[in-house]
């Protein structure tokens, strides 16, 4: 009794040990309005609920400390990995937030965001609220979960973690953020080449115009505008590539 007893606490512990480094990685959960108590529960809980999926995939307990102690950093490890991706995706959209901030000229208008517990731009900070709230309204946050546990078909405990892999596929994922991020707010720096220019043009055609006074309150006014033709779709194309960068972790 003892022994079996031993065995499940063994399986439990490895079990969580990926899965709570995930939730206190994965957007959504690891927002600032979500108590450290909360997502400790629900880690503990979707731990226990997984179990019968995950165990047979699981080593058998080692008899030596330091195997015990490398089976942890392993599991640890790729917890950070696969909410590190997570959390590089969603890059992708505060990019495309600041290049509007910046384009509309609310560059300087920072607000906290509770998303990711810093100070951000208001356009910024008001597209993550926006996607977190459509990726559990539209059931993606089923998704992470679905990469979660299919994570233990890629990366099996207890076997040596390609650790060039996962350096490579972080940095790829990096990369295609911060060009999907520029072509998210690509309506935006068009805005801005074609508004300053236009005003470069009407400054040279009339001299005695207070460009300054006209320029300001007009990028505004134009920039909201573009603002809210273009979010919906920013938005909608921003999920189809969350999507489409965690549908790579499952089978």
């Amino acid at each position: 009794m003892t022994e079996l007893f031993n065995i499940t606490i063994y399986n439990y512990l490895m079990i969580f040990l990926r899965i709570g480094t995930i939730f206190m990685l994965m957007p959504g959960l690891s927002a600032s309005y979500v108590n450290i108590q909360v997502r400790l529960i629900f880690a503990l809980a979707v731990s226990l609920v997984a179990m019968p999926l995950i165990v047979p995939h699981l080593p058998p307990e080692p008899k030596e400390f330091s195997i015990m102690v490398q089976y942890i950093l392993n599991e640890i490890s790729v917890g950070i990995f696969l909410g590190m991706i997570m959390q590089f995706l969603f890059f992708a959209l505060n990019l495309a937030g600041s290049i509007a901030s910046q384009a509309i000229g609310f560059s300087n208008a920072q607000i906290f965001d509770p998303t990711f517990q810093n100070q951000t731009m208001l356009i910024e900070s008001f597209f993550s609220i926006i996607a977190v709230t459509l990726i559990f309204i539209m059931n993606l946050h089923h998704l992470m979960f679905e990469a979660v546990i299919d994570s233990y078909y890629l990366f099996v405990p207890g076997q040596m973690l390609p650790w060039a892999d996962f350096a490579a596929h972080m940095t790829d994922t990096m990369s295609k953020s911060f060009t999907f991020g520029f072509k998210l707010g690509s309506p935006f720096i068009a805005f801005t080449i074609i508004f300053y220019t236009s005003i470069g043009l009407v400054s040279r055609l009339m001299p005695q115009l207070n460009i300054f006074f006209l320029s300001l309150p007009l990028q505004i006014y134009l920039g909201i505008g573009l603002l809210f033709i273009t979010a919906p779709i920013i938005i909608s194309v921003f999920l189809r590539y969350f999507d489409e960068g965690l549908y790579l972790f499952t089978h």
